[in-house]
């Protein structure tokens, strides 16, 4: 007798997955990891008049970096409420930029569009990880780069993302969106193509440990739905794991909350 693996249900998964990101508010914590994006962008040699396009771009991050270099930015995600933040970011630095909702595992653009396409901790979290890839593959011009800015599987966020999982498991057959942040998983989604990784840390500089709790729970989306779908007492335990990591990394000492959040700086150079 044989065990047949079911695919996981992409459209049922995504469509969950819109839910979350569009509760709380993602653009009071994506404006914080603004260097993120700058620094990705200094990573890829951006150069003056490029086709950029940003994938899962939330609030714009990767996308203010690169116009603020003077290239051609094409701004994409598939919740219209963070294309809107992104926008309007742009108009207060008076910044060109294009913004269309677009799914990055469908994206509504010819082969080799781009010179550069970005995703600063956007992509990773697609479900179809395989056909993500792909797609900013396809749409990048041959010698042309991809960049990407992934949590890593043992950094602060990944840790907090596995403990939010403890108490909310993935759907069946789900890769871990922390596979972007292993050079094997780059390697196995970019099979071909020149992959540079350097490891990096973003850190998180809040008030407290308490600070941090009650900014995540009220903004992050995954998150917040995990507090708004749990009993109370589970509730209290996830509470509790979340001050128990920022405890494990902070290095601000009894004053101030300082976490260095590991994450992958990805170059990927198209064949």
């Amino acid at each position: 007798m044989t065990t047949e693996t079911l695919s996981p249900d992409y459209a049922a998964i995504k469509q969950r997955q819109k839910t979350v990101w569009s509760s709380g508010d993602y653009a009071v914590l994506g404006t914080t990891l603004q260097i993120v994006g700058e620094n990705l962008c200094e990573a890829v040699d951006l150069r003056a008049g490029s086709k950029v396009l940003d994938v899962a771009a939330g609030n714009g991050n990767a996308t203010l970096a690169a116009a603020r270099r003077f290239a051609h930015v094409t701004s994409t995600d598939y919740v219209p409420a963070l294309l809107e933040r992104g926008r309007e970011r742009a108009a207060a630095e008076h910044l060109q930029v294009e913004f269309r909702e677009a799914d990055v595992e469908a994206l509504p653009f010819a082969d080799g569009s781009f010179d550069v396409v970005l995703s600063t901790v956007g992509v990773m979290f697609a479900p179809d990880q395989e056909r993500a890839a792909a797609e900013m593959t396809r749409v990048v011009r041959p010698g042309g780069r991809i960049g990407l800015a992934n949590w890593t599987p043992d950094g602060f966020i990944g840790q907090v993302l596995k403990a939010v999982g403890r108490y909310l498991s993935p759907p069946p057959g789900l890769r871990p969106p922390v596979r972007w942040g292993t050079e094997q998983g780059l390697r196995e989604l970019f099979p071909g193509q020149q992959v540079q990784a350097t490891p990096r840390d973003f850190m998180f500089r809040y008030e407290s440990p308490r600070h941090w709790v009650d900014v995540f729970r009220a903004y992050y989306g995954p998150v917040h739905r995990a507090f708004a779908a749990l009993a109370p007492e589970q509730q209290e335990r996830l509470e509790r794991d979340i001050l128990d990591l920022l405890a494990t990394f902070n290095r601000g000492g009894d004053e101030t909350l300082l976490v260095p959040g590991a994450y992958l700086e990805v170059v990927i150079t198209r064949s």
